[in-house]
């Protein structure tokens, strides 16, 4: 019989990362993939990317939250409905293993469901911190119910190894990102339907959600650094349904309309054209762990701001600075220099342990299950 090994996928970032291992696990004769679609996939306002998620994959359950507002209070509410709707799923689809990816609230609720419901879980990304963001809870949250840890450094795979799980059961494979540059084929500039300019900058930016009030003044800020820069195309890629997001993408909405011809905005960007731009610009100015995990393959500097993704693993092609107009403003000047640019030529990458979806996918199909549910905490 074969293991039916069920992913789950809450966001777009997230599925391109999980992409190449769906590929895997499908492809393996021995392994039935089953695939949950919850979270901003089912969601208009983000663009519906669950429709290009049917293009690639059988959808076996489609988990919607209503996430009709960014609110504390509205979020909870989406995170008590995924907490029902992932347990009605699990029941019908009697997965052996449930598979989850990263820190987010709707991924923090499929894996409390997948708990009671006793299926094994495994976790990819988990031992790593990022200070400014309710992430970092949930991540280690998440790692504390999984029974297979797969992380992207060593460590990372420590610090989970510190949260007591076994080291048998704790995997350092690298980022499945670089599996997405390395595998997939990359669209051409002309292919990309973007006007780019003599310079460009791709735009990330997502809320840091354990900062209080604070979304509208860092993003004015940037803002502010970024009307400097004339000769300089922006493209921005809207936020995630993170709360405070929806005021991000107002201030992207207004800044495009005064600006047309200086700013690009894209709306839902799928793995495939995010990383094409990516190849094309000079940097990537936010607080994405994209910026840190997927940039410095193109040789590409990023610029870091604020705390959100303080604590985790950076590249020396990566610039952190404050979430002011003066320190970004400096930042930028950085990355355009000379010997920056020399830095990010012969830096040494980070994230990059090779072939990582095939590595996970042999663990999923041969770990014995057999009382892997009752964890004992190992001590150092």
């Amino acid at each position: 019989m074969k293991r039916k090994i069920c992913v789950v996928t809450g966001s777009r970032a997230e599925y391109g990362l999980l992409f190449w291992l769906m590929k895997e696990i499908q492809k393996d004769a021995d392994l039935e993939l089953q695939l949950i679609v919850t979270g901003a996939h089912l969601s208009p306002e983000f663009g519906m990317t669950v429709n290009e998620i049917e293009k690639d994959f059988r959808i076996d359950a489609k988990i919607d939250i209503v996430m009709s507002s960014d609110t504390p209070v509205s979020i909870s509410k989406s995170m008590g409905l995924a907490n029902i709707s992932f347990a009605e799923a699990y029941q019908r689809l009697q997965p052996d293993i449930i598979v989850v990816l990263g820190d987010r609230y709707e991924i923090f609720s499929a894996v409390s469901s997948a708990l009671v419901s006793r299926i094994p879980i495994a976790h990819i990304h988990g031992g790593e911190v990022t200070v400014g963001a309710f992430d970092d809870a949930f991540r280690h949250s998440i790692t504390k119910m999984s029974h297979l840890h797969f992380t992207s450094e060593e460590e990372y795979r420590n610090r989970v190894i510190q949260l007591g799980e076994n080291p048998e059961r704790v995997y350092n494979v690298g980022s499945l990102g670089t599996d997405y540059i390395q595998e997939s084929k990359l669209l051409k500039k002309e292919e990309l339907d973007i006007n780019f300019g003599e310079k460009n900058l791709l735009v990330v930016f997502h809320p840091v959600t354990l900062e209080d009030d604070t979304t509208e003044y860092q993003f004015g800020c940037l803002l502010s650094a970024l009307s400097d820069l004339h000769d300089t195309k922006i493209i921005f890629t809207r936020t995630n349904a993170d709360t405070d997001g929806r005021i991000i993408n107002q201030f992207m909405n207004d800044y495009f309309f005064k600006n047309p011809n200086k700013v690009e905005l894209l709306d839902s960007v799928d793995r495939s054209r995010y990383l094409s731009i990516m190849q094309y610009v000079d940097g990537i100015v936010g607080n994405s762990s994209s910026g840190l995990t997927e940039a410095p393959y193109f040789r590409i500097g990023t610029i870091n701001i604020g705390d959100r993704q303080t604590g985790r693993i950076i590249s020396p092609g990566v610039i952190n600075c404050e979430p002011t107009v003066g320190s970004i403003r400096r930042a930028i000047e950085l990355l355009y220099s000379d010997e920056f640019q020399e830095i990010l030529k012969t830096m040494e990458l980070t994230y990059d342990e090779g072939n990582t979806a095939e590595s996970i996918t042999n663990v999923l199909k041969e770990t014995d299950l057999t009382g892997i549910l009752k964890k004992e905490f190992y001590d150092l």
